[in-house]
């Protein structure tokens, strides 16, 4: 039996979604649990990685139990009893056995939120804190140049890519608030740091460290490749959802 769960989690205290030798992540921590109710190793695949410290509301994962009669409601009060208290599974399904959760899923949702305070208890470890100065409008600008199609092998550290770099952004739109910008983005995938790099970006731009126009250049695919050091740090990005 495969089945689908959903999963949000705070990602301060761990070193990404991935198992990774020496380190603690997420993944681990929901595979051992899991281990323990079934009492047998489990392994869980992901709909993609999230960096250390990046959270989730929306994050999936598919796995296979041997098992022909199981109650998924008592599976999921129990495995959520178990699971600390950063991260909570809200939602368990039986899918087709040759479903799977990264390869069947058509695009995902991010949000990135930007704090304007220099120091706060309760943002310090989900916002970026950026307490100087940007052109919000400019900002705003700047990062529609990345919506639609386009290669985005300067705004990612992957070194190689079977689709070329190339990615689509269905969605990108930014609020703000008095304390808050709240940046969303849809795409049919991210790669790595890829939001992260193109929020850095956008504020540099907006700070007027960069013309807009540059972004165009990079986006070019003909382009020689040249990453950009413009890098948003982790604990502002939240996988909201992905969609199948």
């Amino acid at each position: 039996m495969r089945l689908l769960a959903k999963v949000k989690y705070k990602g301060t205290n761990y070193a990404g979604w991935q198992r990774q030798p020496n380190v603690l992540s997420i993944q681990e921590v929901i595979e051992n649990e899991l281990s323990k109710y079934f009492n047998t190793e489990i392994t869980i695949y992901g709909a993609g990685r999230t960096d250390a410290g990046v959270h989730a509301f929306g994050q999936r994962f598919h796995f296979d139990v041997d098992v022909s009669d199981l109650d998924i409601d008592r599976l999921l009060y129990s495995i959520n009893r178990m699971l600390p208290d950063d991260i909570q599974i809200d939602d368990i399904e039986q899918v087709d056995d040759d479903f799977h959760a990264r390869y069947n899923a058509i695009s995902k949702t991010y949000n990135y939120l930007i704090s304007f305070e220099s120091k706060s208890p309760f943002f310090y470890e989900t916002c970026y804190l950026y307490p100087k100065k940007f052109d919000f409008e400019k900002f705003k600008s700047a990062l529609n140049h990345f919506l639609g199609k386009h290669n985005f092998k300067n705004f990612t550290s992957k070194e190689e890519d079977q689709d070329n770099f190339v990615r689509e952004i269905y969605f990108i739109d930014a609020f703000k608030d008095d304390e808050l910008i709240s940046v969303t983005l849809k795409g049919s995938g991210f790669m790595r740091y890829m939001i992260r790099f193109i929020i850095g970006y956008a504020i540099d731009v907006a700070s007027n460290k960069y013309d807009e126009e540059s972004i165009d250049d990079l986006l070019e695919e003909t382009s020689e490749r040249h990453i950009v050091s413009s890098k948003a740090p982790a604990q502002g990005l939240i996988l909201v959802n992905v969609e199948y």
